[in-house]
């Protein structure tokens, strides 16, 4: 895929076509779907940090309160009619009844004047159980397959999560590794939205079997996203 094929946003995101659908990819990691008014996210892991404290590892407590803000943002820019998680949303099935009141509060604010549409994965099959919104295996919507985990071989139309999909690019005296969207313009992995979600480089071997042609990644910037190349990734 060219990066002739992608078009620059004024808001710093890359507009391209993945299948029949007209998207936005943000440079916050958020796929925003004009047409249909729908904000799409993945892989937030709510609750990572106290599900580590659990188990010893005593992480700052602050990844909800990220997430949840940086979401929020992404409303207030956008203010879509419908919000649609892609799985992972929660970092363990008992995530949801860890998360402090007011945090969930602000799930239900953000779900005022809009429908929420969890999608889920491997780390939440049951999707919230005391959140608004709905609770599904897949969404389809624009011509797109909106999914948790991409299905093995090219699919057209399909934007997916779970992999945490990371660029990584080396110059001159500097290395950078970026949260990316990799996509060849049939379907589309998103990045982690989650704020200790982490990341999985884009040259790794589960990526291998997903694109019909040599895909681009879309680096996540500070202010903008940057198409990369495939030639110009690469691996850890």
């Amino acid at each position: 895929m060219s990066p002739a094929a992608f078009a620059r946003s004024p808001c710093g995101g890359i507009a391209v076509r993945i299948g029949e659908a007209e998207a936005l990819l943000r440079a916050t990691g958020a796929l925003w779907l004009a047409a249909a008014r729908t904000l799409v996210v993945a892989d937030l892991h709510f609750e990572k940090g106290s599900a580590y404290a659990a188990r010893g590892q005593m992480l700052p407590p602050y990844d909800t309160g990220e997430t949840l803000r940086r979401l929020a943002a992404e409303v207030e820019a956008l203010q879509p009619a419908a919000i649609v998680f892609l799985g992972d949303s929660f970092h363990d099935g008992e995530g949801e009844a860890r998360m402090a009141t007011g945090y969930a509060e602000a799930l239900v604010a953000l779900s005022r004047g809009r429908s929420l549409v969890w999608v889920v994965g491997n780390h939440d099959a049951d999707g919230p159980s005391d959140l608004p919104g709905e609770v599904v295996d897949d969404v389809r919507l624009e011509g797109l397959t909106l999914r948790h985990e991409p299905r093995v071989g090219p699919q057209a139309g399909e934007a997916a999560g779970h992999l945490h999909p990371c660029a990584r690019v080396t110059g001159p005296g500097r290395t950078v590794r970026r949260p990316c969207f990799v996509t060849d313009g049939q379907r589309i992995v998103l990045p982690a939205f989650g704020a200790y979600a982490g990341g999985l480089n884009v040259r790794d071997r589960a990526f291998a079997t997903l694109f019909a042609a040599p895909p681009l990644a879309i680096a996540l910037g500070p202010r903008h996203a940057q198409p990369i190349g495939w030639r110009r990734l690469v691996g850890d």
